[in-house]
């Protein structure tokens, strides 16, 4: 009789085995005005430049942005969700962002493989986030992926 999955293994995301370099997964969010008064209630970060149009109108940006670290959660997303998926825990995470997100933008986050240890347990990603041809943010992840248990 064939043994069914049990819940867990339906949940968890790849083992380290299963990973290799170019492997890569993407998460699409439309951010909205709500996400952004959502974030800054969660976080605390009521910067007005993310919250008040008149008063981000003078500056650099010529309106309301996102906060940036909104955006690099769609990267976390991808990581946590699906490559290499539920089960695998942040250790790093660099960023660099390279042009700002608004209301209404559909951010499209990726994440690909560039080297993995399956001894260790660890593989880094390429992570960036566009919005449309625009580069938003670039980075880089070190994950710590789940062995394959042993029988």
């Amino acid at each position: 009789m064939e043994k069914l999955p049990g819940r867990l293994d339906e949940l968890r995301g790849k083992y380290a085995d299963e990973l290799t370099v170019g492997m890569s997964a993407i998460f699409t969010k439309t951010v909205t005005d709500a996400d952004i008064v959502l974030f800054a209630g969660v976080t605390g970060d009521t910067n007005p430049v993310h919250l008040d149009e008149e008063f981000a109108k003078p500056t650099m940006f010529k309106g309301r942005i996102a906060h940036g670290m909104l955006t690099a959660g769609f990267i976390s997303a991808v990581l946590g969700t699906k490559l290499p998926g539920p089960g695998s825990i942040y250790l790093s995470q660099s960023l660099k962002f390279k042009a700002p997100v608004r209301v209404g933008d559909t951010v499209v986050a990726r994440v690909t493989a560039t080297a993995v240890d399956r001894d260790k347990g660890r593989c880094t990603f390429a992570t960036v986030a566009h919005v449309g041809e625009v580069l938003v943010v670039e980075g880089e992840a070190q994950i710590l992926v789940p062995k394959r248990p042993t029988a």
